[in-house]
């Protein structure tokens, strides 16, 4: 019964989180289109799993993700070893953007416009190529920057330093990478930070620097994110260059 009432507050917090979409979609639509809402029922069922999909997923960062990287983080700073837990992070930045879905689905439209534009050869082969290189390359940027966001908690250094620096090399880059891949850089930046990718990360920095004596969680236990969505801009930038 207490799961249940449980589940019952999450799934109300979820209604209140998606009701303003809700409204804007039915203003817009009823009142400044004045046009009936196509394929009602097929949209309500689709809301409605999102609705639950969203409140699973919820509950889901609550009782296993958070929990699992923070506890992790705090493992890795009792073992006392630099190497291993830089190691950790790198393969925890590289196997969550690999398995993110909105990296996936980027990477596939990237990959048939490419094919479409004459950038690459219109073949399956061709663009599965294109696609994974792209996924890869966006996974290798995010573990350096899981690394490069964990070396600063340890030895405590300015995030707003490291952050301007880095997007003093995403001008560098922009002005030297050739123009088709430019926004698709940009976007790869922005999909990398989503549902699997965030939650672990956010809870491995809160953690470590939780675990590290002098270390404040809301100072330097944030920020990694930051990281994630900036590193991939860079190399895949250079990942336009050299194809």
């Amino acid at each position: 019964m207490r799961l249940l009432r449980h589940f019952i507050a999450s799934l109300f917090d979820s209604f209140r989180d998606l009701l303003p979409i809700v409204v804007v979609i039915a203003f817009f639509q009823m009142v400044v289109l004045q046009q009936p809402i196509p394929n009602l029922g097929s949209l309500l069922s689709g809301s409605l799993l999102v609705l639950l999909g969203l409140s699973l997923f919820v509950e889901g960062l609550n009782l296993g993700l958070f929990p699992l990287g923070e506890g992790m983080a705090w493992d890795f700073a009792r073992k006392g070893s630099l190497t291993w837990l830089l190691l950790f992070a790198f393969a925890l930045g590289f196997g969550t953007t690999v398995a993110e879905p909105a990296l996936i689905k980027i990477a596939q439209e990237a990959a048939d416009v490419a094919a479409v534009g004459g950038m690459i050869a219109n073949t399956p082969n061709a663009q599965n190529d294109y696609a994974q290189g792209l996924r890869y390359t966006v996974a290798v940027s995010v573990g350096f920057a899981i690394v490069i966001g964990v070396l600063r908690i340890v030895k405590g250094w300015p995030v707003q330093y490291l952050i301007i620096g880095g997007y003093l090399g995403v001008v560098l880059m922009t002005a030297i990478a050739p123009n088709e891949i430019i926004g698709i850089a940009y976007d790869s930046g922005g999909v990398t930070t989503s549902t699997v990718t965030v939650p672990l990360v956010t809870a491995l920095g809160v953690g470590l620097a939780s675990s590290i004596k002098g270390r404040n969680p809301m100072i330097d236990g944030f920020g990694l994110i930051a990281f994630a969505s900036l590193t991939p801009m860079i190399f895949v930038m250079g990942y336009g260059l050299l194809l």
